[in-house]
């Protein structure tokens, strides 16, 4: 999958984007009819997939910790699955955020398994099956919506507001994944994400599907002591316009900022130059966590930057405080008509 998405992907469909057309019509093709007939694999655990109609953040991760911890105050076990982009190791493994560096396992991965049990595997169903045997009572896939490896519970759609879907286009014409209609149809809702409009027609078609609609807020934790401060900002992740403007709304000056793509490992040339062009006009660093944890292990100067660099902790906070209970309920009910009709259909085969 892209990991840096072109530009004009963001904007009103250029030349670019119709130029592309006959590939991104064959990529849609595969991609609706894998998502239709592939066949899916089972656990014994409800499992939720928290998955986006485009390439890019949304705020899937948050989302999923978001309904991870609403899992443990209720006593439940999650376990979050990821496919561990970004890192070396194709074994499925069990992280532990102690041992090992984003470098081996992905970033994300990272960051999950400091909330809950988490297994990265390149196969989601061996994944699964691991995050069982570990005693996960509840599995949350973290992106996999449209990989069609394992039958899931619920489907849990993020969209952030602001951006919506682009140019609506069809990889690589654009940035969504397989055809809407077939996404749509699999989903089970939608989280709205933000306060912008840019998503309010895939809303409103939603509604008309009758998906539920849940939508939440991304704040700020522990950044009220930036108000008034000097802010240098640098990120690699999907949107980093995103973090920037998270950085002004905690009242900092940001006079610098940094962009790089998605999951990017930082040379030993590009930590210099952040460190030496902060130090040079005394800015304070801030950055994401996803970009602090890829820091870890580092050559040259990478724990110094590291160091410096003050993190910006997000969190999604539904605008219903019920709402990730709803999803959890909703899913655990529909693992129960699950294996009870695949009882039924094993009775009938006998």
């Amino acid at each position: 999958m892209v990991s840096e998405a072109p530009p004009f992907w963001w904007t009103k469909p250029d030349w670019r984007a119709y130029a592309l057309w006959p590939v991104s019509r064959l990529y849609g093709l595969i991609a609706g009819q894998r998502m239709r007939k592939k066949r899916r694999a089972e656990v014994p655990v409800p499992v939720v997939c928290v998955g986006n109609f485009t390439v890019g953040g949304a705020g899937k991760t948050p989302t999923a910790i978001a309904i991870a911890r609403a899992a443990k105050a209720r006593g439940l076990k999650p376990g979050f699955l990821s496919r561990g982009y970004g890192g070396s190791l194709d074994v499925t493994t069990v992280v532990d955020p102690h041992h090992h560096y984003a470098r081996a396992v992905g970033d994300e991965p990272l960051l999950l398994a400091r909330e809950a049990l988490t297994v990265i595997a390149r196969k989601r169903i061996k994944g699964a099956r691991k995050l069982v045997e570990e005693g996960a009572d509840l599995i949350i896939m973290d992106d996999g919506f449209q990989s069609a490896q394992l039958t899931f519970d619920y489907a849990l759609l993020v969209i952030d507001t602001r951006r919506g879907i682009g140019n609506g286009h069809l990889v690589p014409s654009g940035p969504v994944r397989a055809p809407i209609a077939e996404q749509m149809r699999q989903a089970s809702a939608l989280l709205a994400i933000g306060d912008g409009n840019a998503a309010d027609r895939l809303i409103r078609q939603a509604a008309r599907a009758g998906k539920a609609i849940h939508s939440a807020t991304l704040v700020t934790v522990g950044a009220e002591d930036l108000e008034g401060q000097v802010v240098m900002a640098w990120s690699g992740i999907a949107d980093n316009e995103k973090f920037f403007r998270t950085v002004n709304e905690t009242g900092a000056h940001l006079y610098v900022t940094r962009s790089f793509p998605d999951h990017h490992y930082l040379s030993d040339d590009e930590v210099a130059e952040i460190l030496d062009h902060a130090e040079g006009l005394s800015y304070q660093l801030v950055t994401t966590s996803k970009d602090s944890v890829r820091l870890a292990g580092g050559h040259g100067r990478s724990e110094e930057l590291k160091e410096k660099s003050r993190v910006i902790e997000v969190e999604i906070h539904f605008d219903d405080p019920k709402g990730p209970d709803a999803i959890i309920d909703a899913a655990i009910a529909n693992a129960r008509r699950r294996k009870l009709q695949g009882s039924k259909a094993v009775g009938n085969r006998q």
